[in-house]
Formats: C-alpha cells, structure tokens, sequence
C-alpha cells in the first residue's frame, strides 16, 4: 500500500487535529495548549523519544535506530493576531486570534506524517533516524527573535544532517505543488526613518524647514531604487508601508516617519539595499532637514537546496504528476525556516490547498484550506524520509 493511500486513511483524523487546533489559535511563544496536543498525540503513535518547551514552548520528537543519518521534518504551531470572520463551524473561539496562515495544518500534517514512519520503522526496513520539528513563533519578526533561532540555540537541529518542510497555499491549486530549486521565500528586512526640518506655521512655510516636502522627494528616491540602483536580473522590493505626521491642518510638522519592508534573494543585493536605502533619505539634507535610518534586519532568504528538493520533487511527481509540480514557484514572503536551511541543506514544499474559486489569503480574517491537501502533505514528506533513510 502506497504511502499516499495509508496517509488518505487518515484524512479524518488530519482534519479533526487541525480544527481543534484551529479553533484554539495561540500567538508565539505562548503555544502550551498546541504544545501539550502535539506531545500527547506523539506518544500515542508511541516509540518518540519527546522533548519539550524546546526554545521556549516547542517541541521536538526524535525516531529512529540512533545510528545512520538524520533528516528533520518542521512545521510550525503559532497563529496570528487577526479577527477571525469565515463562519467556520471551527472558527477561532478567541476573539482577536487567528490561524490565517495555516500553520494549524502544518501541526496537523507533521503529526500524521509521524505516524506514517512510525509504521515504516515498525517494519525493521530504515536504518537511520527522523527528528519531528514543533516550531513556536514563525511570525515574530522584526524587532523580535522567531522561533526557529531558538530552537537551533536549544539544540533541536544537532546532528541534523537534512531538513524539510512544506507551507500550504491557499493560492495553489488542491492537487499541485510548487518546489523550487535555490530561493524560494526573500531576506525580509524592515527600516524606520525619521525626517527632521524645523516646521512652522502652515500660512508661513517659508519661514522654516518642511519634512513633509522632504519626505515626497524621499519616497520618489525609494522607489527608484529597485528599477534603477540594483541588477535588473536580481529580484528585490522596497515598500513604504508607514506615513505619521503632523497634528493639525495648519502646522507644519518638524518630523515625519517612514516604516517600510525590504525584500530580497541575494545577498549582496541585501546589502546594497540597505545603502541605496540611505542615500534614498540623504535627499532630506539636500532639502535643508536631516534624518535618522533604522535598519531591522529579518529573516535571511530560504534556499532550496537542489539535491533534497530533487528527493521532495520524485516524490511528489509519483503521487501527482508532472504536470501539477510547479518548479519556479518562489516569493518575496519571508520565512523563519530559512534560519533552519542555514544549519542544514533543506527544502520547503508549497502545497496546493486552494478552497475551489474562493479567494482565501494568506493573513487574512477570511483564510481557509482545502483539508484535502493534508493527506498528500503528509505522505510527500513521509515518502521523502522513506527513501531517504532507505538509501542511506
């Protein structure tokens, strides 16, 4: 019996998993109940070895003969702070809380999966080993450390010698995939700039300094930045996503904010963002003001590595087809697995779970998954371990 069949076996209790999960949704580093689920269902499957509150509420399951390879597998357990409105009979049942990035499905998937090279190693056939990777806090970033940095400072990927993922889609077809060989989610990098001019009466502008003038010019350099500072042949995007000023409509103010994102692959590019960025702002002092540039550095860009996306890619061609693995599929969203594919050569899988025509984003109060796709997630990544350890 193929690994796709047993794991569509299971489809009920993947679903039951992540609804109850779902409709319980913690923001990081407060996942306890996800947390206490997780451990439970693995010692039910029975012969993990279970560590918890690994970098800070995670948890990390160990199986396998303790000698040979280890391959890792991580999903992570954490929602978002979005009110949810799907009208979902598993809706959240905490106001203000959401998960509206599927990571309740990915909890779901890692435990079935689990359970499927439970079975495999039951058979006496794997020599070698398969760590289960429970992450807290993937979305806390920016000012922040995410989980996946705190787990490789506890331990959880020593003597990991390979690691793998998947994120569901909701963008993707049910029944495709996308695995891309080297970036596949951006460096995800914040600035905060402050333009200073000395303000004045709004009747009297010529009697001092205008950061809101400055800041017109100083937008106008960021978005030129891409076009016509960096390679057009290497990707990068810089967005203003942060305008504050001023108290009343006829004051001048003397100080403005820009917040704003910078996304990229290279990493030189990376760097080179961050000193057009500052010349961007330098037009303030040619406009008679000053300023003041804060880069946040994020997330590091995630690398597919070529030979196990090639594994995950196999895999999922025998069970799908060809035609329905997308292979150029990448994006300037930012992932803290990246942080892990820097410890160990990785791969992470996008998996289709599109609701039919529904429009269902990522991040937003409507998102939702097709529970369809977590069969073919979970037996894509057993299958992929399978033969891994089977060739080791």
């Amino acid at each position: 019996m193929s690994m796709l069949t047993r794991a569509e076996a299971m489809s009920a209790e993947l679903s039951r998993l992540r609804r109850e999960i779902h409709m319980h949704p913690e923001l990081g580093f407060q996942e306890m109940r996800t947390a206490a689920l997780v451990a439970d269902t693995l010692k039910e499957i029975g012969g993990i070895g279970i560590r918890t509150q690994v970098g800070v509420t995670g948890v990390v399951g160990d199986l396998g003969t303790g000698d040979g390879p280890t391959i890792a597998i991580r999903a992570d357990m954490d929602a978002l702070p979005v009110l949810e409105n799907t009208g979902l009979g598993h809706a959240s049942q905490d106001a203000g809380k959401m998960h509206a990035c599927g990571h309740d499905a990915h909890t779901a998937i890692l435990l079935g999966a689990a359970h499927l090279l439970k079975e495999e190693f039951a058979t006496g056939k794997l020599k070698g080993n398969v760590r289960f990777l429970f992450q807290p806090a993937e979305e806390v970033g920016g000012d922040g450390v995410s989980g996946a940095p705190k787990m490789i400072a506890d331990g959880a990927l020593d003597g990991v010698d390979h690691v793998i993922a998947l994120h569901v889609a909701s963008e993707i077809p049910l029944g495709q995939v996308g695995l891309t060989r080297g970036p596949v989610t951006a460096a995800a990098d914040g600035f905060k700039g402050w333009i200073r001019g000395t303000g004045g009466h709004g009747a009297y502008p010529h009697g001092g300094t205008d950061p809101v003038m400055m800041m017109a010019a100083v937008v106008q350099a960021i978005n030129g930045i891409v076009s016509r500072r960096i390679d057009p042949m290497k990707s990068a995007v810089i967005s203003v996503g942060i305008v504050q000023t001023g108290t009343a409509f006829n004051i001048i103010p003397n100080e403005v904010y820009i917040g704003g994102t910078i996304r990229s692959f290279d990493p030189e590019v990376r760097e080179q963002l961050y000193v057009e960025l500052d010349r961007a702002f330098s037009v303030a002092k040619a406009l008679g003001g000053d300023y003041t540039l804060e880069i946040i550095r994020g997330y590091p860009a995630g690398i597919n590595d070529a030979t196990v996306t090639q594994w995950m890619d196999d895999v999922a061609t025998e069970y799908l087809g060809a035609a329905n693995v997308d292979r150029v599929t990448a994006g300037m969203g930012g992932e803290d697995f990246a942080y892990m594919q820097q410890k160990a050569p990785g791969t992470m899988m996008m998996l289709g779970a599109a609701l039919g025509d529904m429009n269902r984003p990522h991040h937003t109060p409507v998102f939702d998954i097709d529970e369809r796709s977590f069969p073919i997630g979970a037996a894509i990544l057993a299958e992929t371990v399978r033969r891994y350890l089977t060739r080791a």
